[in-house]
């Protein structure tokens, strides 16, 4: 894993809703990852997106234990992102504080009955989509997530890009697409953020998706720092 430049990725979560970090898994640990996909005893859980109306494709909620890497991407990660959530969190004028280890704050969500791991890999194919959401499992929810692409665009697949939309008070929506390499990740807001304004800080809510994938296959690792009810 390359390290990760936390003020810019801060800088550009408060510009743009969401920080592109380039290269940060190495391809054969991106092949490695994909590869899990056909291991069934490796998950908890699979979701078919055309059953429930999510768009087409499929993913899986891996079981614990997670992978070392997964599992290394998930402690890493939280502590900064915990500092910035805090500092959104009082932003916003919200009571919520976030602990500083990912240990404390699983423990608070395994109190509350949220014990399903949420890291998943994700499957699309020609044709599929993933349809604006959030991904929201309980009462707590972390509010910062993460995607790494581990497929290569123009080789692996095509089309299928990450699509984030902010929707602005009084304001039309504001669209953000984010072109992805393999390794690549992208840190973005589960639900909401914090936004200056002539008349002070307001709140945001922000959907994500993946566009169409015209042709071939794109596996994606999605990282939430909550675990589900």
């Amino acid at each position: 894993m390359t390290p990760f430049d936390w003020a810019a990725i801060e800088e550009a979560l408060n510009a743009h809703g969401c920080a592109h970090v380039p290269g940060v898994l190495a391809p054969g640990d991106c092949a490695a990852l994909a590869s899990l996909y056909a291991d069934g005893e490796r998950f908890r859980s699979r979701v078919v997106m055309a059953r429930h109306g999510f768009g087409r494709g499929e993913y899986q909620y891996f079981a614990y234990p997670l992978p070392p890497l997964v599992a290394a991407l998930r402690e890493r990660m939280y502590g900064p992102l915990a500092a910035i959530a805090n500092r959104w969190y009082e932003a916003m004028a919200l009571p919520v504080r976030f602990p500083p280890t990912h240990a404390e704050f699983l423990a608070r969500c395994h109190a509350a009955g949220q014990q399903r791991p949420t890291p998943l890999l994700l499957r699309y194919e020609g044709e599929d989509y993933n349809c604006l959401h959030q991904d929201l499992y309980g009462e707590h929810v972390f509010p910062l997530q993460a995607a790494f692409l581990l497929s290569r665009p123009g080789q692996d697949f095509t089309g299928g890009e990450f699509v984030l939309t902010e929707q602005r008070p009084r304001m039309q929506s504001r669209v953000e697409v984010v072109p992805l390499a393999q390794g690549d990740c992208v840190i973005f807001p589960v639900f909401h953020r914090p936004v200056n304004g002539t008349r002070g800080i307001y709140r945001v809510n922000l959907r994500h998706g993946v566009s169409r994938v015209r042709s071939g296959m794109r596996h994606t690792l999605g990282v939430i720092f909550h675990d589900a009810a």
